[in-house]
């Protein structure tokens, strides 16, 4: 039986592109299976009082950007030319995680998952308009007019505030997060230690 990642997900967060582009090699390594849970990253903010690196850091004299130096290292040590901060940074992503669940919801999750990945840290698109959303969306091969119209239905905004809400009573308090059974690991720079996590599972099924 194989272990599974857990992914706290919002497109609004660069890192969470980034740890979203480094996983394949770990879940090929290990066979774990992905899971990506949608959630509004602004709401959890909020309800623990976080702050985008952005704004926490900022007062503090070098720490933004050394922030910064370590995204830059982590993109080009696994080579990921694609990637761009996206010029309207920041995004507003409601709609757009609205939508995930809904295509989650309509078996085409992993399409706009990836056509919000590309459009949001590779074109450089302002994905929080939707006129732009929905012409993203149908270059993808997607239908925008069910999608957007899903999205604005109360079961699909309900299933996100509840993600979010149950993420946050986890002991999440920001994205990207992971969980490998019970145990929460924050960041990209914890890929590492996600996959020492899938490993001893493995062993634990195993024996």
């Amino acid at each position: 039986m194989s272990a599974t990642i857990e992914f706290i997900f919002d497109f609004g967060s660069p890192n969470a592109y980034l740890a979203y582009r480094a996983l394949p090699p770990i879940l090929e390594r290990t066979g774990a299976r992905l899971v990506i849970n949608p959630c509004l990253l602004g709401g959890i903010f909020k309800a623990t009082g976080n702050l985008a690196p952005a704004i926490a850091f900022t007062p503090i004299k070098g720490k933004y950007e050394y922030e910064m130096l370590e995204l830059r290292r982590f993109v080009a040590r696994h080579r990921f030319e694609k990637f761009r901060l996206n010029p309207h940074f920041p995004v507003n992503t409601l709609m757009l995680m609205r939508v995930l669940v809904a295509a989650q919801e309509a078996g085409s999750g992993s399409a706009f998952l990836e056509m919000g990945l590309d459009g949001m840290w590779e074109e450089g698109l302002k994905l929080d308009d939707k006129d732009v959303l929905a012409r993203r969306i149908d270059s993808a091969g997607l239908d925008s007019a069910s999608l957007l119209a899903a999205a604005q239905t109360d079961p699909i905004k309900q299933k996100l505030a509840d993600n979010t809400a149950a993420a946050v009573a986890r002991g999440v308090f920001g994205i990207p997060t992971f969980f490998v059974g019970d145990e929460m690991f924050f960041g990209k720079d914890r890929l590492g230690q996600v996959e020492e996590a899938v490993e001893a599972t493995r062993a634990r099924a195993a024996s």
